[in-house]
């Protein structure tokens, strides 16, 4: 089985490939939409601004290969800002459409009398189970980001994280998960997540 990471100059495709290779993942770093349709699974990683992200998605045409992913039915996972342009738009960019994959916006973290950007630990708590989630439920992950997605379905939502208040950490549906934090930068719990998504890509979770 082969995973494609979606390579479209984001700031941590080097550490995405080198954890998912840790997980036991064939993977390739690839910035050709053609090789991404056909790979098995797609990830899709991500840093920086919401709308710097797809721009640069659609400058490469990996907008449509990813459209294409998840409409495929192949696993696809999205990582950080790879989560956040699944999204139909986002605060931090006006005017910027995102893939629309899930209904819903990404808004501005509301963390009261807390410092944003929020860096650091936070424990995720699974409110929908979920294959690649399995096994994590309370676990903390690295958080890095001043927004976060809010899903307009709540069947959409998977997980949540407090930081002043609960945020969406996780979402998905059907062929599709993604998470606000970096399962790369996460330990062991980390690790664990992209071994249930190579095992749930492979069929066997």
């Amino acid at each position: 089985m082969r995973v494609s990471l979606v390579d479209y100059g984001a700031g941590n495709t080097l550490s995405v490939t080198r954890a998912l290779r840790k997980a036991g993942a064939d993977v390739e770093l690839t910035p050709d939409p053609d090789r991404v349709a056909r790979a098995d699974a797609v990830v899709l990683p991500g840093v920086g601004a919401f709308g710097d992200c797809m721009r640069k998605l659609r400058e490469r045409g990996m907008d449509e290969a990813c459209l294409d992913a998840c409409r495929s039915g192949k696993p696809f996972l999205g990582v950080c800002v790879g989560l956040q342009v699944l999204f139909e738009g986002s605060e931090e960019s006006p005017g910027v459409a995102g893939l629309g994959v899930l209904p819903g916006r990404v808004v501005r973290l509301r963390a009261k009398g807390l410092k944003v950007p929020h860096m650091g630990w936070n424990h995720l708590d699974i409110v929908r189970e979920h294959p690649v989630l399995a096994g994590l439920d309370g676990e903390a992950f690295y958080f890095v980001h001043s927004y976060h997605p809010a899903p307009r379905e709540e069947r959409d939502l998977l997980g949540t994280a407090e930081y002043g208040g609960r945020f969406c950490a996780a979402a998905g549906r059907e062929n599709l998960v993604a998470v606000q934090f970096h399962p790369e930068k996460s330990s062991r719990a980390g690790l664990r997540l992209y071994e249930n998504f190579l095992d749930w890509a492979r069929g066997d979770g």
